[in-house]
């Protein structure tokens, strides 16, 4: 795929485009009148990358359409936000001829993406995803929601965008930590899909750090093709869509009990080095899997060790009985056997006994 070209995302009611591309975000005003044409448009966004885009700090004039901003970061994730967004829009007296741009990480994604969804049955919205996590990850494939006391994501809808416009310049101005995040997703694309894209993240991991446009372009667009593939085969999570959630079994756990006080992305990082644990006690993956992808996160500057204290892993096996996944009770994995494969006899994901998985996590204290 050729610099400039949108990757396609097809899902059952047609297909939306993913522009990966270094400066596009200037052209946000002629892509939101391209995807939501002669709609009255509301900008949901958190209120961090609102202030950047009305700075000027993403390179392009400050949006002058309306506007309703929400706190940035996972706390913003609930229903009472949906309700007072949507009793914004409502008061606002927007209707089924409008539209939404989505402004922001992943939480704006989800956020945003849930109230175009369920407002008077459903509006389109443009994606402008403003971290790596979101372009990577959260911006691709439809799923839209908010978490509750439960856990995360456990109220939502699939509501595929109309665009998704991902601009890899922004970056520039993200904190190291979230910018580190956005990698262990591109790390477990790779891991679940693609050794090749594995080995050259390895490679390149020195100018990945650097920021360098031309290294996180090529990360951005190759971890959107291997995502738009997955959901592509199984939008409604009914199968192989599964392997997405590699690592977010603990991920969600650790998410869960710190109270959502660790970032995602170290998160997820952890959670793949357990979970690569997890499959070589189960015998399903040949030894060394666990430290070569651990190596790859550590030259990342993602944490492989969790500063949940060793007598957490009780609290940590309790919060995944919460997980979608689940079956029978039984909490459930999905699993790689090597790198780019994953484990699949079992319908993309297997239960494990409670002392493994005891271990494993472990092993990441």
């Amino acid at each position: 795929m050729v610099a400039g070209t949108p990757v396609t995302v097809t899902h059952s009611c047609g297909h939306y485009p993913v522009y990966v591309e270094c400066g596009i975000l200037a052209e946000l005003e002629s892509l939101v009148t391209r995807h939501l044409p002669e709609r009255r448009v509301a900008m949901l966004a958190d209120a961090t990358a609102l202030a950047l885009l009305q700075a000027g700090r993403f390179g392009r004039p400050p949006w002058e359409g309306e506007t309703l901003a929400f706190e940035a970061g996972e706390r913003s994730k609930t229903r009472e936000e949906w309700g007072r967004l949507t009793d914004g829009l409502l008061q606002g007296g927007f209707g089924r001829d409008s539209g939404i741009v989505a402004l922001g990480g992943g939480v704006a994604g989800d956020l945003a993406g849930f109230v175009a969804a369920t407002y008077l049955r459903g509006l389109p919205y443009l994606n402008v995803p403003t971290t790596l996590l979101a372009m990577v990850d959260a911006s691709v494939g439809g799923k839209t929601g908010v978490d509750t006391p439960e856990g995360k994501n456990l109220v939502g809808a699939f509501w595929p965008p109309v665009g998704v416009v991902a601009d890899p310049r922004v970056l520039g101005s993200l904190p190291e930590e979230h910018y580190r995040g956005g990698l262990a997703e591109a790390v477990k694309h790779g891991l679940i899909a693609d050794a090749d894209y594995f080995g050259w993240i390895e490679r390149e991991a020195d100018a990945i750090g650097r920021r360098e446009e031309s290294a996180v372009t090529r990360l951005i667009r190759r971890s959107v093709e291997i995502k738009a593939a997955v959901v592509a085969d199984d939008e409604r999570e009914a199968g192989r869509r599964a392997i997405l959630n590699a690592g977010h079994t603990v991920a969600h756990a650790l998410e869960r009990v710190t109270g959502y006080g660790i970032p995602h992305g170290d998160a997820v990082a952890l959670g793949l080095v357990a979970e690569c644990d997890l499959a070589e006690r189960l015998g399903g993956a040949a030894t060394g899997l666990r430290t070569r992808v651990a190596g790859l996160l550590t030259r990342l500057g993602l944490p492989v060790r969790t500063v949940v204290p060793r007598e957490g892993v009780g609290s940590l096996a309790e919060a995944m009985t919460r997980d979608k996944k689940n079956r029978e009770s039984r909490i459930h994995f999905a699993l790689p056997r090597a790198i780019g494969t994953m484990e699949s006899a079992a319908g993309w994901t297997r239960d494990a006994p409670r002392d493994a998985i005891m271990r494993s996590l472990a092993s990441i204290m």
